[in-house]
């Protein structure tokens, strides 16, 4: 920005556990023999008879001893259900998962496989627990956090072994695939055209034939954020990142297109884009769309450096909407002319010429970073209006003779 800022092109840098017993009391055994002779009873001496409440009694105690029988002998049958239940269900599996036994998986085989890009953490917890790298989700998510490894995590193919030291697994994950392949890198900041010439280097699709299928009107039915785009154009929305691709996968321009604009999806579904648009409206009373923001964030991409200084040149452009003066930013005739701009490039009459037009460009100038469009969704709160940036310094200032005099003192 001259904001007269010279600026310079920047190398690309660069993602979870499952009886009934009955019995019979024996019978008594029964014996006949011949009758004794009836004995002589005396009236004076009548024959004892045991009252009825004594007969009564015995047979109840008889009847509770049976069911208190009956009771202990489900209680045990509960017990050693219960104690082989635990055995079966828990001692067991935790034993065989010690000894690498879970499945009758052995220890060390050989497992390859691919995590895909885009793939969630629950995702990435469930192929490995279904390949028995690491059995169980909840080993694999603690080895992450110990490792502080969420965000680091690669996609692409991987050679692992069975039943292996979570943290191993993950440091894996971490430094990248080990399995040859074809990895496609796209930078922060490329537009659509560098970004063409970057995937036919990888995966030899023509450059052209990837411009020629990059157009908004051919995915806008799958990916509804599209239509806001203008000229049919899919500039800012082809998501830096590393893609890789399995050795015997040879896509074409639509499927690596397709990807990117799922990782775009992905990653800005995190942000609240209506709130902070809102925010932007009351401070600076600056009206902006999901596609003004978009934009915003590209250039904002190709002016600052480092990541501190997006929310501070962000704040800038923000205050010149706001006071309604163009935004003066040569990157974004740098879009037209392909590279470093000259004083006589600043007078051709250009919808992306920031100097002759006031307002946001008519499309991004590029795919900007995360960060980019974090600063255009959140800008610094400042006064500034102008700011000078070289790869070595950085000057922001509230005032055009305050931005001369670190021009002046930088030259």
């Amino acid at each position: 920005m001259s904001t007269n800022a010279p600026r310079h092109s920047r190398p690309p840098q660069r993602s979870s556990h499952r009886p009934r017993h009955t019995g019979e009391a024996p019978r008594g055994a029964h014996t006949r023999s011949a009758a004794p002779a009836p004995r002589q009873v005396s009236a004076r001496q009548p024959r004892p008879v045991q009252p009825a409440s004594a007969h009564l009694r015995a047979r109840a105690q008889a009847a509770d001893r049976r069911r208190r029988t009956v009771v202990t002998g489900v209680v045990a049958l509960v017990v050693v259900a219960l104690a082989a239940a635990l055995v079966l269900f828990v001692i067991v599996p935790v034993v065989a998962e010690r000894l690498g036994l879970a499945d009758n998986v052995p220890d060390g085989q050989a497992v390859e496989l691919t995590i895909p890009d885009g793939s969630s953490g629950d995702d990435i917890a469930q192929l490995l627990s279904e390949n028995h790298v690491v059995d169980d989700p909840k080993d694999y998510y603690a080895a992450v956090d110990a490792l502080d490894a969420a965000a680091q995590i690669k996609p692409g193919d991987y050679a692992f072994t069975t039943h292996m030291d979570p943290e191993d697994a993950v440091r894996q994950l971490v430094e990248g695939p080990n399995v040859e392949g074809t990895r496609l890198t796209v930078a922060e900041g490329l537009t659509v055209a560098q970004t063409a010439a970057a995937v036919e280097e990888a995966l030899g699709i023509p450059a052209d034939d990837f411009i020629a299928q990059a157009k908004a009107s051919a995915y806008v039915e799958d990916y509804p954020f599209l239509a806001a785009a203008a000229d049919d154009s899919l500039e800012g929305y082809l998501t830096p990142k590393t893609y890789t691709f399995a050795k015997d996968d040879e896509p074409d321009a639509d499927e690596v297109i397709r990807l990117m604009l799922d990782q775009y999806e992905q990653e800005v579904a995190g942000y609240d884009f209506a709130a902070a648009e809102q925010a932007i409206q009351s401070r600076y009373g600056v009206e902006m769309s999901d596609y003004d923001i978009l934009i915003m964030a590209s250039i904002i991409e190709r002016e600052a450096i480092t990541p501190e200084q997006r929310p501070k040149v962000a704040s800038t452009f923000y205050n010149r909407l706001a006071q309604g003066m163009p935004l003066q930013s040569d990157a974004t005739m740098m879009y037209v002319t392909g590279g470093e701009v000259t004083a006589s490039d600043l007078e051709v009459q250009s919808p992306y010429n920031t100097y002759l037009n006031q307002g946001l460009t008519p499309t991004p100038i590029c795919t900007p970073s995360a960060a980019s469009i974090e600063a255009a969704l959140d800008p610094a709160d400042t006064n500034y209006l102008y700011f000078f940036i070289t790869q070595d310094t950085e000057y922001f200032s509230e005032t055009y003779d305050q931005h001369l005099q670190a021009i002046e003192e930088n030259r």
